[in-house]
């Protein structure tokens, strides 16, 4: 096996992971208070109340702070791939970059067009249209998230594409596949949920920083009415659509499931851990109960839950290392003697078109192309990177902590808007002080949570860049490791600076208020 750099692999996973965290500081706001603002835009054309107008003109100012600085950590995201991950581009770009090419055509096209009528085409179109506008924007917003998400759902779960050995590339056959995956799909929906829920805690928040300085009363109020309703629907949409998106973990990427649940030793009737303390102890081979210094489990949950019948067999990280016969689970030994064979089977067909042996050629092809070969060898590609079984478990702690981390602060937005909703109802605009205290630093939860979902979603996928075909490794760039090493704190500076710079900006207008309405 070839020579691979750890350090260089170790760099290039940092210097991505860095720019895609800062990234998504930004994004989720905009997913979910583009939607916020069309419905309060929308609000003040029905009703003709100029206050609406006042209240959706401060927070489309708030929204375009935000956008343009997603753009540009976006815009250097993508260009990673080709710069830090260049043999995985060369190994799969036809389809990976498809979508990413539809996001930039298409999503951001409809959001640049109409986002320049909705900031300056107040009282120079018409309110219909520049509704339609807002509406536009939010749209496009959102589908800029689509075909991004698309392309990391791939990732999970590769389908609609075949191997060319002529290229050394995979190439798509079926977009359509590959765009309607239930992987995609559901992708899709849960992380637009947590940008709607980021979105409304934001507006709660600073709604209640202008109750408790008793500024603004009734904007606040309408604000927060919107925001705790938005909010308590997307919250709730988002653990129902969670749950979905858990389902096909189980069914899809079994090892991230289990690495999620500190599962070690399948079973069924398989419990869900509701908390626990995962123990540093390293022998985890005897039992499941290993893994934690201390845990709360509900029996038959987790089996429930993944295949809706407590008696499922749920996999856990020991039979997926060493197989489990009576399961129909090949142990990952095998599975990277059938990726190492197809590996050689690709390395001949190469030597033979060097040597123009047009026979050879023809042969090795047909080989490679048969159906039979592709299900029982190709589809362990990637295994054939390995030399130790072990390297195929993801870092079971950070799944683990991520996951319920998250889940726990899902049902906490679920409980606060309900709350919040009852009590702006119930009291009016006296509010209790705690509840608006909550209110500002709930803020950064929705931030907290979303992170914890993609730190879940990436390193509970370890080592892949493509599920079962392509291990990190070998997908990276063969790069000095001292330059990124450069390029990644040079990155961690800028970024940090653009944050420092949006906060502070976003602060300084918080402070100076709503504008009247003209």
């Amino acid at each position: 096996m070839e020579h691979i750099d750890m350090n260089l692999v170790d760099w290039s996973r940092a210097q991505f992971a860095l720019t895609a965290i800062y990234h998504w500081l930004f994004v989720p706001l905009t997913l979910g208070l583009a939607f916020i603002i069309a419905f309060m835009e929308s609000i003040y054309v029905k009703t003709g109340n100029p206050e609406w107008k006042r209240i959706t003109k401060f927070w489309m100012t708030l929204f375009g702070i935000n956008f343009a600085i997603g753009v540009a950590t976006g815009i250097i995201l993508e260009f990673e791939f080709g710069t830090n991950w260049s043999n995985y581009s060369w190994f799969v770009g036809d389809i990976f970059g498809t979508p990413l090419a539809i996001e930039g055509i298409m999503a951001f096209f409809l959001e640049s067009t109409f986002i320049a009528v909705m900031f300056f085409g107040w009282d120079k179109v018409s309110k219909r249209f520049h509704l339609i506008s807002t509406w536009l924007v939010a749209i496009g917003a959102n589908l800029s998230a689509l075909w991004i998400l698309v392309a990391n759902a791939w990732m999970n779960y590769p389908v609609g594409m075949h191997f060319n050995p002529d290229t050394a590339r995979n190439e798509m056959i079926d977009f359509w596949q590959v765009l309607f995956s239930p992987y995609a799909v559901h992708k899709f929906i849960h992380t637009i949920g947590s940008g709607f829920v980021v979105g409304a805690m934001f507006v709660m928040g600073v709604s209640a920083w202008y109750v408790l300085k008793k500024r603004e009363l009734e904007f606040a109020r309408k604000s927060m009415v919107i925001a705790a309703m938005f909010g308590l629907v997307a919250s709730i949409y988002l653990a129902v659509t969670g749950d979905t998106s858990a389902k096909y973990v189980a069914q899809k990427q079994p090892m991230k499931f289990a690495a999620f649940e500190g599962l070690y030793q399948g079973q069924t009737n398989a419990p869900l851990v509701l908390f626990g303390i995962i123990s540093t102890h390293k022998d985890t081979s005897l039992n499941n109960y290993h893994a934690f210094n201390f845990n709360i489990q509900v029996p038959g949950l987790l089996s429930l839950m993944a295949y809706h019948n407590t008696q499922a067999f749920i996999p856990g990280i020991n039979d997926l290392v060493d197989g489990n016969p009576e399961q129909g689970i090949m142990s990952a030994r095998e599975r990277m003697q059938r990726g190492q064979l197809a590996r050689a089977k690709f390395r001949e067909f190469g030597e033979a078109k060097a040597a123009r042996d047009t026979a050879r050629i023809n042969l090795l092809r047909n080989e490679m192309l048969d159906p039979v070969f592709q299900k029982e060898y190709f589809s362990h590609f990637g295994y054939g990177f390995f030399n130790n079984p072990k390297q195929i478990i993801p870092n079971v702690p950070t799944a683990f902590y991520s996951f319920h981390l998250m889940v726990f602060l899902g049902f906490y937005f679920i409980l606060f808007f309900l709350v919040a909703l009852i009590l702006i109802y119930k009291k009016g605009v006296s509010w209790p002080r705690w509840l608006l205290r909550l209110a500002i630093w709930s803020i950064a939860l929705p931030y907290l949570a979303s992170q914890s979902g993609w730190v879940l979603a990436e390193m509970g996928r370890q080592p892949w860049a493509i599920q079962d075909y392509l291990p990190t490794m070998a997908a990276v760039s063969r790069l000095d490791v001292g330059a990124v090493q450069v390029t990644f704190w040079l990155f961690a500076i800028i970024f940090t600076a653009l944050l420092i710079a949006e906060i502070s900006i976003m602060i300084r207008q918080i402070k100076i208020g709503p504008h009247d309405s003209h």
